[in-house]
């Protein structure tokens, strides 16, 4: 066991963890790093160290010495910087349900900047190679494969698989000398056939896996202009397992033909993400986006895993930065990355309901951030996080703090189109075009021309139709999305 890890941090525990948890947990490691199922270099000595922390812990009187021999400083190692700012400072004690807002950031903490290292990426990139790719489309696959295939460092992994109804790798895991022979094999890439996603995921997902460990930042693009069709329920298996193995999952959906909701589930299993390529030489800037994010990656994956009190419920959570995504509510939650420069942001929506006792504090929400960082090369204790507001009588009105003031403002446009999604496919036209008129008059305000202009053309297409266009479906979904997004990203 290194001088950095203790037995809780090796489990991924904080050092008030039941006896339950610490089976789960054991279990869950155990799984993971099995010398039959992992091979990768120092795993097997980790799996090792794995067993030794469940006997100590597992065992009250060993667990009991074990605990009285650790110092304070290794029970509370400074992972992560937290910034909570509320959308009120003290809660007015109503009678009456009522919404607060928590914009939480996560930074690497001061002394873990000056500790990481350089982490080698395993990527895998999963293209689409079925007939509708043909043309400009894979020409601009091709080229940014290429662009990305450059930029690879010595110690980075690389692999790249193609499918339609069949999967092939075209490149092999591995670290690679010979690049001319990659941009060779790449640019000999051939289209033909359906589009069956199950069978590229699951090739990729293969090699990605068989250098995924500790000491690599392991993660999967997918690229696809089509719809799969019967083996969703599979995909969702799969992005599991790959959450399970810290493996993470992303996708880009080329036009208009393929399925959002699927990419977005599927991305968002993984605390991974998926964007929209509204154009083949869009693919160029979003594929190197996800590359400079990938190599200036801090921590690869933060998960919450939280407890709400009786009274208070997570009614939403948005991910703002790095990626925009909507997230689940149900704990454990993936939020995603943490940059090196720039922190993660996430949103969260609380519903409390009516105060009917006296207090003075309200409990929001107790748990703790479990953080995979192959750049710190040590395991982590998990970060807790707790909480609280006060609540006070007669509280004077008071604006929130302009930072989720101007948020809110821009999560508020993406709701709006999501309500207009289920009112069209709820039969009520009238009202989703209202939403959609509303949504273009402040876009117009806030000088987003093209996506007000997009949104007044799908209402004129709603009145004729009945329905949004499928692409210009998309171009509100993920432009109302980029909104969110630092600086001006919106297409």
């Amino acid at each position: 066991m290194t001088k950095r890890s203790d037995f809780y941090t090796l489990l991924g525990l904080l050092r008030t963890a039941t006896q339950e948890e610490i089976r789960r947990a054991y279990l869950k490691a155990a799984k993971r790093l099995h010398p039959d199922t992992n091979q990768a270099p120092g795993e097997t000595e980790l799996f090792l160290e794995v067993q030794q922390a469940y006997q100590v812990l597992s065992d009250a009187a060993r667990r009991s010495a074990y605990d009285a021999s650790l110092s304070e400083a290794e029970t509370a190692p400074d992972i992560l910087e937290q910034h909570v700012v509320f959308s009120r400072q003290s809660l007015p004690a109503l009678k009456e349900s009522q919404l607060l807002y928590a914009l939480i950031n996560l930074a690497p903490g001061a002394a873990q900047k000056k500790a990481t290292e350089a982490v080698p990426l395993n990527l895998c990139l999963v293209l689409d190679c079925s007939t509708s790719m043909k043309g400009e489309k894979l020409d601009m696959v091709k080229a940014t494969a290429i662009q990305l295939i450059r930029k690879l460092k010595p110690q980075d992994i690389f692999s790249l698989v193609t499918f339609s109804d069949h999967a092939e790798v075209l490149i092999p895991a591995a670290r690679h000398e010979n690049i001319h022979k990659l941009e060779t094999a790449t640019q000999h890439l051939q289209t033909g056939g359906g589009t069956e996603i199950f069978q590229g995921l699951r090739t990729g997902f293969a090699e990605v896996r068989r250098f995924a460990s500790r000491n690599t930042l392991s993660h999967l693009i997918l690229l696809t202009d089509g719809r799969t069709y019967g083996d969703e329920g599979q995909c969702y298996e799969l992005a599991k397992q790959a959450a399970g193995l810290k493996i993470g999952i992303s996708g880009l959906g080329i036009g208009s033909g393929w399925n959002d909701i699927f990419l977005d589930q599927l991305a968002l299993t993984t605390g991974g993400t998926c964007m929209h390529v509204s154009h083949p030489l869009d693919i160029e800037r979003l594929l190197n986006e996800k590359f400079s994010n990938l190599s200036k990656t801090f921590a690869e994956s933060v998960t919450l895993s939280f407890q709400l009190p009786s009274g208070v419920r997570l009614k939403d959570a948005f991910r703002l930065h790095p990626e925009a995504a909507p997230l689940g509510v149900e704990s454990p939650l993936p939020l995603g990355p943490i940059l090196q420069d720039a922190p993660l942001s996430v949103l969260f929506e609380f519903l409390i309901r009516p105060l009917d006792e006296p207090r003075t504090t309200l409990e929001l929400l107790t748990g703790s951030f479990e953080v995979t960082s192959a750049a710190l090369k040590a395991s982590t204790a998990p970060v807790p996080i707790h909480l609280t507001v006060a609540v006070r009588d007669n509280l004077p009105s008071e604006p929130p703090p302009p930072t989720l003031v101007q948020a809110l403002s821009k999560l508020t446009l993406y709701r709006m189109q999501e309500k207009a999604r289920a009112e069209i496919v709820a039969g009520d036209y009238a009202r989703a075009t209202q939403h959609l008129q509303r949504m273009a008059t402040q876009l117009y305000a806030q000088g987003e021309r093209n996506l007000a202009q997009t949104i007044m053309l799908e209402v004129e297409n709603i009145q004729k139709v009945q329905a949004f266009s499928p692409e210009g479906e998309k171009l509100i979904k993920y432009g109302t999305r980029a909104l969110l997004l630092p600086g001006d990203k919106s297409p």
